[in-house]
């Protein structure tokens, strides 16, 4: 099970709090969130999800919820709504919450890092109101993010540890094509649906991707582990891949999440 290494907020926000962002607003739109919801947003991280409910919907609660305290430590220094938004520490598989507590949860790309992911939803359906929605978001490791996908076969073509080191990844809970719905049905949620969203995600220059990708709590942690010599040689590799041919400078890319939603048998919340 790949899990996350331990990061400072600022390198997990340049990593990838700076794309979950702009996934924000096209989950919350097929999530259903609605105003005056009570909402919780498990995984939160450094807030993306958190601060993007209330910005969309003034008279709307959110709690983020997260196992990192570094993540929570920055998302409390930023949030601009403490009466609206709190943050707490705690385990996504042992949700420090009433039962039927929360109209919507939101989870956004998370499960894949939860080694009991199947815990982890029957406590958000737990945690949920009847008539109630949970929805999650998992990026598509295995064909929408083709700029990881460029580093992670680059590296497993240099390395076989890579090689193993990506194939476990890409087995992560939820990543493969209908595993979210599965996932959502056998924790008792009905009405299921699972989609995909798309958003761009830019790099400045190579370095806005690389840099990042060293001190990332994922792929970084096998990047920090090899010798400097096998990582400057997937460094000359991967940027090879990104310039093709051209001069260092933008590029852009499609990513595509795996986004599911279902709802909590019962009455739907007026």
């Amino acid at each position: 099970m790949i899990t996350f290494a331990p990061v400072s907020a600022t390198a997990y926000e340049r990593a990838m709090g700076r794309w979950s962002r702009r996934l924000a607003p096209p989950f919350i739109d097929f999530a259903g969130v609605r105003s005056g919801d009570s909402v919780l947003d498990v995984g939160c991280g450094t807030g993306s999800i958190t601060f993007a409910v209330t910005e969309r919907f003034p008279d709307t609660t959110v709690v983020g919820i997260d196992a990192l305290a570094t993540s929570l430590e920055f998302a409390r220094a930023v949030n601009p709504d403490p009466g609206r938004i709190s943050f707490e520490l705690g385990d996504a598989c042992a949700l420090p919450f009433d039962a039927s507590r929360f109209d919507r949860i939101l989870s956004a790309l998370v499960l894949n890092f939860i080694p009991d992911s199947t815990t982890a939803v029957r406590e958000m359906v737990r945690v949920t109101k009847p008539g109630g929605s949970v929805a999650a978001a998992l990026w598509d490791m295995r064909g929408g993010l083709p700029h990881l996908r460029m580093l992670f076969d680059v590296a497993a073509a240099i390395d076989d540890e890579a090689a193993s080191w990506r194939n476990r990844f890409l087995a992560a809970p939820g990543v493969r094509p209908g595993a979210l719905a599965e996932l959502w049905r056998s924790a008792g949620l009905v009405g299921v649906e699972q989609a995909t969203l798309t958003v761009r995600i830019e790099f400045q220059a190579f370095a806005d991707l690389w840099e990042p990708a060293v001190a990332a709590p994922v792929l970084g942690s096998y990047l920090r582990a090899i010798s400097d010599a096998q990582r400057q040689l997937v460094r000359e590799k991967v940027e090879a891949a990104y310039l093709c041919g051209d001069p260092d400078g933008p590029r852009s890319f499609a990513a595509t999440a795996w986004v599911v939603k279902g709802t909590v048998p019962g009455r739907t919340p007026a």
